[in-house]
């Protein structure tokens, strides 16, 4: 196997656990760098990528098409957002996600309404874009330090960072345009 070869299936191999980051995109290559400024150990990255496929099969196994739920795992904190039909639903996925081996915490918040339409999905990913675009471009922050996600308007904001880092990371995606409400979901390092 030559160095590209191994280059190209190590970057297939990683992507599951970059998801969502807009820098490896950008960097390519420097995937590996990226990785390893992380601030998470290696075994946290392993487990939240872990963590979230074991959530999102569970959720997708009891309830199927009857829910929106979107399972973000960082630093082996779970972040639960979407829409369900019912308050009872929602509580028991709290419970689903709980119950997982390695989970330290859950913040659960999904919303009892209607599963969101197919462009109000694609609107969010559009948000989280031009989060991502302005952090980049601010420059305030490593922005690999900061994971994105948009649910229904409401960007959550979620990584191991500094009051500093943080605050600037809100002020920015509660500036960004399409962002109705920024939750922060920190875990704090000062």
């Amino acid at each position: 196997m030559n160095k590209r070869d191994l280059l190209v299936l190590s970057l297939v191999l990683l992507t599951p656990a970059l998801h969502g980051c807009f820098p490896a995109i950008v960097a390519g290559g420097g995937a590996a760098v990226l990785m390893a400024e992380d601030r998470r150990t290696s075994g946290a990255i392993i487990d939240d990528e872990a963590i979230g496929h074991k959530v999102t099969s569970r959720i997708g196994d009891k309830y199927g098409d009857r829910v929106h739920v979107d399972v973000t795992s960082y630093n082996r904190f779970v972040l639960i957002a979407g829409q369900v039909p019912t308050q009872e639903i929602k509580d028991d996925i709290g419970v689903i996600a709980l119950g997982v081996e390695n989970v330290r915490n859950v913040q659960n918040e999904l919303a009892v309404e209607p599963i969101a339409s197919a462009s109000t999905h694609a609107n969010d990913a559009y948000v989280t874009t031009k989060v991502k675009t302005r952090f980049a471009s601010e420059n305030k922050f490593q922005v690999n330090h900061v994971k994105v996600i948009t649910e229904n308007g409401v960007v959550y904001l979620m990584g191991l960072v500094t009051h500093q880092e943080g605050d600037a990371a809100a002020d920015i995606a509660s500036t960004t345009g399409g962002v109705q409400k920024v939750v922060k979901v920190f875990e704090y390092i000062d």
